[in-house]
């Protein structure tokens, strides 16, 4: 049976209190092939009472029950990845074989790594005569964007679950499915009822439901800058804490002394993967003036092997983005860089000539691109890279930190030493030096505008949890 039009509350399939259809589209050919529903605040009200209901128990659960109830969580969703992957492959139109290894492949890569945290975690210690406790810190509402869902779904329930904290999940709607499908498994793991929840919905009906609910503890929100500032807004009154991970625009800083071709070839590679649809993308790529014209070379051959098409289709190296809103948006940012100048070494606007339905964006390639080009400053959220030429470090590295953002940055470089000095400099959550293999257990969130907070191992986990200090406790445990 599918549940596709009902929410996950208290342990159960439940219908909307109002229902409310709203069709799931493919972007890959721009039907509709599932529906589900969008919830209200009565549905949130249900959820939320559930949730605090269940942390009444939950919260005051043994870490060993806890971390049993990860692995048991983690077998389940190995056995669901195809089933995850097709999902998150016609929902939001990753190509099959990317959505099994990378999309689904990170959601497990979290939930293996909180249960090893789990494992060590000191949840208190001795200070003196008195005890420093963390605590879970009750219920948590949590909101999940559509370019990478299982990561975000994934980083956010696995942490608030160690904690001991219970929940209510929202979503994307645009990429829905893939989140029942995780409700499934946690049912089927023996997730008590009232702990996990799921509620879908828009923004507007669910989001400042969920950010605005006198009993929520907490909200944890992935997404725009734009809409996090909403929920933070929405949380204010009731003084909960919010976690917020946004939008960001990522320096990618060439050194002269990288092996330029290659260095040119995995930035191009790194700021279309996903359909160039990752916060963290490096956008900005900033190359030695004397070596642009070189770059621009490399950078138009890398992007001209990239093969544009369905989602299922296979050789396909980028498929569509997401919807209709995100490709109009696209195409419009693409053309502000030629109107401004910019000077555009592969791709431009429109579809590939070969593709006339979906919401495909050619692999487009700007050089001689300035700081004040809208190109350089908005996050495009599409496979669009910009070149920019630079003089000096200093020069560098200022520019590359004049933006709202602060999310992640990018050095190539041979000389080591150079390169951690200027990580050292970058104001950024996170700094990739010569092209890393991602590693669950680092931090991840941003600088400034780009959100607050962390993610990933037990930092993520830190964060669904409160500091108590007993006084005179006079333990010695």
């Amino acid at each position: 049976m599918s549940h596709n039009l009902q929410f996950y509350i208290d342990g159960a399939w439940v219908d909307p209190v109002v229902p409310n259809t709203f069709d799931v589209i493919d972007p890959s050919n721009e039907d509709a092939f599932a529906q589900i529903s969008l919830g209200s605040k009565a549905d949130v009200d249900k959820a939320v009472a559930a949730a605090k209901r269940a942390f009444n128990t939950f919260g005051f659960t043994e870490v060993g029950e806890r971390l049993e109830l990860l692995n048991r969580i983690i077998e389940v969703y190995k056995k669901r990845s195809a089933d995850l992957a097709v999902a998150v492959s016609r929902e939001m139109g990753a190509p099959r074989q990317m959505a099994l290894d990378s999309q689904v492949g990170i959601g497990l890569a979290h939930l293996q790594k909180m249960a090893d945290v789990l494992k060590t975690f000191e949840f208190r210690h001795v200070k003196g005569p008195h005890l420093v406790v963390k605590e879970p810190i009750g219920v948590v509402g949590l909101i999940t964007p559509w370019n990478w869902p299982l990561n975000q779904i994934t980083c956010k329930v696995g942490p608030a679950l160690a904690a001991g904290c219970t929940m209510v999940l929202k979503p994307s709607e645009i990429a829905p499915l893939d989140a029942i499908i995780f409700a499934e498994i946690l049912d089927e793991a023996g997730v008590p009822k009232g702990v996990f929840n799921l509620v879908n919905g828009d923004g507007p009906g669910v989001g400042h439901a969920l950010s605005s609910h006198p009993d929520i503890d907490m909200m944890s929100f992935t997404g725009s800058t734009r809409a996090g500032i909403l929920v933070a807004k929405a949380a204010a009154d009731t003084v909960k804490r919010v976690h917020q991970e946004l939008g960001g625009k990522s320096a990618n800083i060439l050194f002269p002394d990288v092996d330029l071709a290659t260095a040119v070839s995995k930035g191009v590679a790194g700021c279309f993967g996903n359909s160039g649809q990752s916060c963290n993308a490096p956008t900005r790529m900033f190359v030695p003036r004397d070596r642009h014209d070189e770059a621009a070379g490399y950078a138009k051959a890398a992007a001209e092997k990239f093969t544009v098409g369905p989602a299922d289709a296979p050789g396909t190296k980028l498929g569509p983005v997401v919807s209709q809103v995100q490709f109009d948006k696209i195409q419009d940012l693409i053309q502000a860089g030629i109107d401004e100048g910019a000077t555009l070494v592969a791709g431009g606007t429109g579809r590939p000539a070969e593709l006339n339905r979906g919401y495909y964006v050619r692999p487009t390639v700007f050089a001689d691109v300035t700081h004040d080009m809208r190109i350089a400053r908005e996050e495009i959220f599409g496979p669009v890279l910009a070149i920019m030429p630079y003089d000096s470090v200093d020069e560098v590295v200022n520019t590359a930190n004049d933006t709202v953002y602060g999310l992640a940055s990018y050095i190539q470089a041979k000389d080591m030493k150079k390169a951690r000095e200027v990580a050292a400099r970058m104001r950024t959550g996170n700094v990739y030096i010569n092209y890393p293999t991602w590693d669950a257990g680092l931090p991840f969130g941003g600088y400034k505008q780009s959100g607050n907070g962390r993610e990933y191992a037990e930092y993520g986990l830190e964060d669904f949890l409160e500091i108590k200090g007993i006084a005179g406790y006079e333990a010695a445990e």
